[in-house]
């Protein structure tokens, strides 16, 4: 008996020691009510148990092996997004893809209104299914350009179609991934775009968006580049990658604690025999892949480029949010101690071989990391692809008694915050202070805001006391009114027990609490509580005859007779009130005297 006791002591503190974690309510975020879905027959026929995940480019390249492998694990639907479908037919029936788990679908991410399609397509397609992951590969690399190519949008392309698509891709498709269990979304950067290594700092051009002057004022013909200055075709490429690498970060400082969602950035490697080169010179496609072979090490194959990006997408270690994914091959083996590496790892990495364990977290650049420019990346890229971040909410129990009280607690805090900003307004932010929201003569406020040169003249301007306009809307103060109007009553029936039974359970508060007494305190303005009260009272009126003027009309498109004795009682209440609080100020300032 004791040791029954003793385990369920045990077990006890250990579920309160993992609730109390960060991530102790993690496990419940997607739990919903049992309620009947009518094509959950049609889901399980269509995809069975297989996640859903989209691939963008996979007619050739990278996306076309990474599609390879999803499909070989026998756990993945793949849709690849790709421009020419007739092509993507017939990769698809030359590699053997399986057909029944893949659907390619049309979109050219050279326009906005190309992928918004796909988009929707994809919703369509899934039906209530969650998006499980999301792979941005796509791109386009032409760095022998010596002029900008526009968009169907009128943006250059380069960074068009490697990022901005990509970026908006991901604004429509994040709601869909958030009832997903292991949701991730997938950037795939360059060892160009991350310059604290030899690929990325030691060849210019080098990716740098400067002050991004160039997304700031639209990023349309004529302006070719982030930076606003000229085009450079492989800056443009490196550029775009840069933006990858540091939206992946900025998504999950944003968005990962709130929905769960893992966002990662990798890089594959140098697929050295890739068409990313097609429009490169005929000499450097046949010698640039010996070089990187035999030379520097670098060198990854298509196939294995794709097994790795499949491994992101795959592997539970790379549930991890906000990390860089690098493999750790090439110079590694078989070169010995003359190999070019850091405690193991390459700098630059990405060679060939290394397998499967060889994956870790690479080191990311400071502009990388550089949160300000990501912020204002995110701003600038919304504006220019009209992208809509909505639908993103915080993670939080199912638990039906906490929403309740959390809804209750949640109108409370608007109630109590509105009372707040009627009763003490903003003193000395941009000289707008409680004489602006008409609690306070304008005069007053004036003596107290600028030095005082002459107390006579100061005391003669209060005669010309000014009530300037409210700046609350018509709608807050009826809010605000009516909450008066209820806090009377409330305040006097249960509120005047609980108060009394408070007081007798829990004693006074010390004077000292009230006064702050531990600490030396500077000269203070005062304002006169007649002038207060006057200017409440005021307030109080006019909150009082918009909600006459609000029910009148209501009555009047109801065809109700307005009953005048109501309106009168109402009136009474009111004048009650704040007679009882003028009484009750005077009383006060003739016990003070």
């Amino acid at each position: 008996m004791k040791s029954s006791s003793q385990q369920l002591f045990l077990t006890t503190v250990l579920v309160a020691v993992a609730l109390t974690t960060v991530d102790g309510f993690k496990f419940m975020s997607k739990l919903k009510m049992p309620t009947y879905d009518g094509n959950a027959e049609l889901v399980k026929e269509k995809f069975g148990d297989r996640k859903l995940v989209v691939v963008t480019g996979t007619s050739s390249g990278l996306g076309r092996k990474t599609a390879l492998a999803l499909l070989n694990s026998g756990e993945y639907h793949v849709i690849g997004a790709v421009r020419d479908i007739d092509k993507m037919e017939t990769v698809a029936e030359i590699d053997g893809f399986d057909l029944k788990h893949f659907t390619p679908m049309k979109c050219e991410l050279n326009s906005f209104e190309s992928v918004k399609t796909f988009c929707d397509n994809i919703n369509d397609f899934r039906m209530n299914k969650p998006l499980d992951r999301l792979i941005c590969n796509a791109g386009v690399y032409q760095p022998s350009l010596e002029y900008a190519k526009w968009s169907v949008d009128n943006h250059e392309q380069t960074m068009q179609i490697n990022f901005l698509s990509h970026f908006l891709m991901i604004s429509k498709l994040l709601p869909s991934m958030m009832e997903a269990a292991d949701a991730r979304v997938i950037m795939v950067g360059s060892v160009t775009g991350n310059d604290n290594t030899v690929g990325g700092g030691g060849v210019y051009p080098i990716a740098d968006l400067h002050e991004l002057d160039g997304f700031d004022k639209g990023f349309v013909n004529p302006i070719e580049m982030a930076d606003g200055y000229g085009f450079i075709g492989a800056k443009a490429y490196k550029d775009s990658k840069l933006c990858l690498m540091m939206m992946a970060n900025y998504l999950h400082y944003k968005y990962h604690k709130l929905t769960g969602i893992t966002f990662t950035s990798m890089y594959p490697g140098c697929i050295a025999e890739s068409p990313l080169f097609r429009e490169k010179r005929p000499w450097f496609r046949t010698y640039f892949p010996i070089f990187m072979k035999f030379i520097t090490g670098g060198f990854v194959g298509e196939a294995e480029a794709g097994q790795r990006l499949f491994q992101v997408a795959h592997d539970p270690r790379c549930s991890k949010s906000g990390v860089y994914w690098s493999w750790n091959g090439g110079p590694r083996e078989g070169r010995g101690a003359e190999a070019l590496e850091k405690e193991g790892q390459i700098s630059g990495s990405g060679g060939a071989g290394g397998g499967w364990d060889s994956i870790f977290e690479n080191d990311q650049s400071s502009k990388v990391l550089n949160l300000e420019t990501a912020t204002k990346l995110f701003d600038s890229s919304t504006a220019i692809t009209g992208a809509e971040w909505e639908g993103i909410k915080q993670i939080t129990s199912p638990c039906p008694t906490l929403k309740v009280i959390g809804a209750v607690t949640q109108a409370n805090v608007k109630r109590e915050e509105l009372k707040r900003m009627r009763e003490m307004g903003r003193p000395g932010m941009n000289g707008e202070s409680a004489t602006e929201l008409g609690m306070i003569p304008s005069a007053t406020a004036a003596s107290t805001s600028t030095p005082v040169v002459d107390a006579t003249a100061a005391a003669a301007s209060t005669t010309d006391v000014v009530e300037t306009k409210k700046k609350f809307s018509k709608r807050k103060r009826v809010i605000m009114v009516v909450d008066r109007a209820v806090g009377f009553v409330v305040g006097n029936t249960i509120g005047r027990a609980a108060r009394l039974i408070g007081g007798k359970l829990l004693g006074e508060v010390p004077d000292e609490a009230k006064s702050g007494s531990y600490h030396h305190v500077g000269p203070t303005s005062t304002t006169d509580a007649s002038s207060t009260t006057t200017a409440s009272t005021t307030a109080d009126s006019e909150g009082i005859e918009l909600i006459q003027e609000a029910i009148a009309v209501q009555l009047k498109e109801d065809n109700v007779a307005v009953d005048t004795e109501d309106e009168a009682l109402f009136q009474n209440l009111y004048n009650e009130e704040t007679t009882a609080d003028t009484t009750t100020e005077k009383k006060s300032a003739v016990e003070a005297n």
